[in-house]
């Protein structure tokens, strides 16, 4: 399934080619130059850019599927397929030397027209490619950014648990009053005026 939905796309792509040369089953010219169907082109008569064929949801479907068949060497190189990644898979291809029963045609080596350009992100290699060079983390909630000052807070405060229990205490016996003592008369039978 995967390996029909590659030879589609392939096949998809040539078939300008094929009406130029006028048979389906004769093989094309060596190496023939097709513009990559993964990037956006500049239309040489207006100057306007046209995006690429493929969106990046079918790109990504259509490099998944390749990953599953082994023929990701047969794809171009895009924003969902890297040129160190095609690379090495056209070396494992050329390893591996898989021919498939329409070999001449569906897996003729194509060169794809336009230039692939890679962006570099700052700390990909190790995994953390958001918060890589950056002093601070990004808005976020608030109990996310004041998390770090209420441990160190609380922190503080345990450390002198002891004392401030003991200083409670005694404040809380002088203030409270004596049951054994006689309440004051209350101004319960005055007006406030």
């Amino acid at each position: 399934m995967a390996a029909q939905i590659i030879q589609n796309f392939r096949l998809r792509e040539l078939q300008p080619l094929l009406k130029a040369s006028g048979s389906a089953l004769t093989p094309l010219v060596a190496k023939p130059k097709i513009p990559n169907p993964f990037l956006p082109r500049k239309n040489p008569e207006t100057g306007r850019w046209a995006p690429s064929k493929y969106s990046l949801r079918q790109q990504s479907d259509l490099v998944k599927r390749a990953r599953e068949s082994n023929l990701l060497h047969l794809l171009p190189a895009g924003p969902k397929l890297s040129l160190a990644e095609l690379r090495k898979a056209k070396e494992q291809a050329t390893t591996a030397a898989a021919t498939t029963s329409n070999g001449e045609l569906y897996a003729q080596e194509i060169e794809w027209e336009g230039e692939v350009k890679e962006k570099v992100v700052a700390g990909a290699d190790i995994g953390n490619k958001l918060y890589a060079g950056k002093k601070r983390m990004f808005k976020g909630h608030k109990w996310e950014r004041t998390l770090e000052k209420r441990i160190n807070k609380r922190k503080i405060l345990l450390e002198s648990m002891p004392q401030r229990i003991e200083r409670f205490r005694t404040i809380y016996k002088k203030k409270r009053p004596n049951p054994l003592s006689v309440p004051l008369a209350s101004k319960s039978g005055k007006l406030p005026f």
